[in-house]
């Protein structure tokens, strides 16, 4: 079966929930690249009021937009070559920073305070629970991320701070910039399910092939979540 062929095999098979089949392992590796986008959402980013103001953060909206596009399921020579290393998630101005960070398994997080008061940041999440305590500024503690999944973090000190850290068991995933553009790089060629997670809203899942050394262009449309 020619290459081509066997990607819409495992398209349509996949859709029914039949096959797990990798992509062709021979092929050369591509690009999926688009934009997020929001319906009903004005391009022009409000900022949130200040901590004394209505108990809220400062924190500019752009942040909390950003959206995670990831392959699922993913190629299966992904989970071969698994690359693990070292991240950072800051505590700056009584946020985190970034909001949403995407890893793989096995990653250590830093969390360093970078403020000028005592921070806390814990996590009640089932994939990864745990409690760094109370440390001040000028200190940093660490957390490997073991499991995938969607893990929320917190600070006990400052109830208005909260990110996301999103574990993956591949490398096929993107965090969206600022104007909703992602690309995931280093694709193998065939067919995949596209899924995008964000916080402030939720889409359909979509279809794509990548072809042999080439780019394919995927937009995604969030609904906001009510």
């Amino acid at each position: 079966m020619r290459p081509l062929v066997a990607s819409l095999a495992f398209v349509a098979a996949g859709a029914l929930g039949l096959t797990d089949a990798a992509p062709h392992r021979g092929a050369d590796t591509g690009v999926i690249r688009g934009r997020v986008t929001e319906s009903g959402v004005a391009t022009a980013v409000g900022v949130r009021p200040l901590v004394g103001d209505l108990g809220s953060t400062s924190r500019d909206m752009t942040d909390r937009r950003r959206a995670v596009v990831y392959v699922d399921p993913a190629p299966r020579p992904a989970l071969e070559e698994l690359p693990a290393g070292r991240a950072s998630m800051d505590q700056r101005h009584e946020e985190f920073i970034p909001h949403v960070l995407a890893i793989t398994v096995g990653t250590v997080v830093d969390f360093p305070n970078d403020d000028t008061k005592f921070h806390n940041v814990f996590s009640l999440s089932r994939v990864k629970t745990f409690d760094l305590g109370r440390y001040p500024a000028g200190h940093s503690k660490a957390v490997q991320f073991d499991k995938p999944g969607i893990v929320p973090i917190s600070c006990d000190i400052h109830t208005h701070m909260s990110a996301y850290v999103l574990v993956f068991n591949h490398p096929y995933f993107a965090v969206a910039d600022e104007d909703g553009r992602y690309a995931i790089v280093n694709v193998p060629a065939g067919a995949y399910t596209l899924k995008v997670w964000s916080e402030v809203g939720q889409t359909d899942p979509r279809t794509v092939v990548v072809p042999d050394g080439q780019s394919v262009e995927c937009d995604f449309r969030l609904e906001r979540s009510r």
